[in-house]
């Protein structure tokens, strides 16, 4: 069967990881190492649109034309997009279609974070001596992929990062399982563990050692406690040095460039959506109707179920992210045989802030093309498990054009709930998380709350000895009276 022309075909995946103990590397460094561990000169000197995942390690005006300058591809378009885990699935299927409608022919994608490097440099008091672009580099255009990361009821009371939403996630489905905190933190470190080991098999992967469930669940003086019920090994590691790069062409210009066909990966389908950005608004914390929409919808339009997908890459910055995400699509969680991932994860493979799905797609199109017609679903997650994208991903020829659909239409009819800012009263807790010193003592506890009326109200234990009393009992459906200005007491 002949391949249209235009069919979008993935041509180029590497990554590269920077282990040295005082390198002279910075974020641009990385994005040229890993476009030439993707593709010989022919093809990145072909290259007319570059776009970059956005960093945080370093701010550079247009990353992009630094990229295409060091790797000579001199008639690029440069584009840098805004925050979210999301944005590299997203990349990958906005490349498809402008290839499909005849955009562009060639389209890299990159990304990478020095964020261990630039940690070092500042610990030892000095500032990175990387590159500065003057004014005279207009700013790289792109679209408005940020993320909105918090709600005025977070920011009252300072729920304020991922470490302490993604385990007030975790909570709501161990209450939704009916387990037992100590059922459940066991039951998540054999999960972690899971992906532990599939890490150790990675070459790409930042830390290839093999956990036990023990040591990833249990607190200990190099795994401490962050917030309750999550470990440092149970969070997303970010200290990292790591690049990856995707380059997408035409069929037609990869056979014009020769590119042997053994390395052509086909992304089949992709769908995007977000679920509501406030999360105190969401209908509950153990669920996400944007994964479950979005999800099957790109396995529909790829023309195939979740169990014909022979690998699966779904987005772990957390153990919540992962149990949710798989729920709504139907995978079984916990199965040695069916593992949720290709990389090992956000803490194992490495969490480079955005950037962590360019290496799942590039690891993915090295599974498979070394095992011929087998196919992938990635998913990519932003926020707090907010905004989703999906790509599906297989070796043999597609039967039909690349297909894509933005689903948030079908996504905003779904029920939402009433969140309210300020509120007093007595209502029963719905979820919670006790972040905790480096001693290991709880500082506070953030709750979700329900009212009376059944709207949600998110608050704050301030006090420690409060604190205390939700990392020693289960305060599941427990009575809190909740004060105007966001603090809270357990009956």
């Amino acid at each position: 069967m002949p391949i249209d022309p235009r069919t979008p075909v993935l041509v180029g995946y590497g990554q590269v990881n920077q282990h040295d103990e005082n390198p002279d590397v910075e974020p641009v460094d990385l994005m040229v190492q890993a476009a030439r561990a993707a593709a010989d000169p022919r093809l990145l000197e072909a290259v007319d649109a570059v776009r970059v995942v956005n960093l945080l390690s370093w701010r550079y005006r247009d990353p992009g034309l630094l990229l295409a300058q060091r790797i000579r591809a001199d008639k690029a378009v440069t584009r840098y997009t805004g925050i979210g885990g999301n944005v590299p699935q997203t990349l990958v299927n906005m490349a498809c279609l402008d290839i499909q409608q005849g955009k562009a022919d060639v389209v890299l994608i990159a990304g990478a974070e020095t964020w261990r490097t630039r940690s070092r440099i500042r610990a030892a008091g000095r500032r990175p001596d990387w590159t500065k672009q003057d004014e005279s580099v207009p700013s790289a255009p792109g679209g408005d992929e940020s993320v909105p990361m918090a709600a005025p009821s977070d920011i009252r009371i300072n729920l304020d990062r991922p470490a302490y939403v993604y385990p007030m996630f975790e909570q709501a489905l161990r209450i939704a399982a009916g387990e037992t905190p100590d059922e459940h933190r066991r039951r998540i470190g054999e999960l972690w563990a899971q992906f532990s080991a599939v890490a150790a098999d990675n070459p790409h992967a930042w830390n290839r050692e093999a956990l036990t469930p023990e040591q990833i669940w249990q607190p200990s003086a190099s795994n401490r406690m962050i917030s309750w019920p999550y470990t440092k090994l149970m969070n997303s590691n970010n200290m990292v040095d790591q690049g990856a790069v995707l380059i997408v062409a035409s069929a037609e210009t990869a056979r014009h460039l020769q590119i042997p066909s053994d390395r052509w990966v086909f992304p089949y389908a992709g769908a995007d959506s977000h679920d509501t950005y406030a999360i105190a608004e969401r209908a509950e914390f153990h669920t996400s109707p944007a994964i479950r929409i979005a999800g099957r919808r790109a396995l529909e339009l790829a023309g195939a179920g979740v169990d014909d997908m022979d690998l699966v890459d779904v987005y772990s910055c957390f153990p919540s992210a992962v149990q949710v995400a798989a729920r709504e699509l139907g995978l079984p969680v916990g199965k040695p045989d069916r593992p949720l991932t290709v990389t090992g994860g956000l803490t194992f493979a490495g969490g480079p802030w955005n950037n962590y799905v360019t290496h799942s797609i590039a690891t993915m199109a090295e599974r498979l093309a070394a095992q011929p017609g087998q196919r992938g679903l990635i998913t990519a997650n932003g926020g707090y498990l907010t905004k989703h994208s999906f790509g599906v991903y297989g070796t043999e020829p597609p039967k039909h054009e690349f297909r894509w659909e933005d689903v948030q239409s079908e996504v905003d009819r779904e029920p939402t709930r009433t969140a309210v800012v300020e509120w007093s009263g007595v209502g029963t807790v719905e979820s919670w998380t006790t972040p905790v010193d480096r001693d290991g003592a709880p500082e506070k506890a953030f709750l979700a709350v329900r009212t009376p009326e059944d709207a949600r109200v998110l608050a704050v234990i301030t006090d420690r000895a409060g604190a205390e009393a939700t990392v020693r009992d289960d305060i599941a459906g427990a009575a809190v009276r909740v004060h105007a200005d966001g603090t809270a007491s357990l009956e």
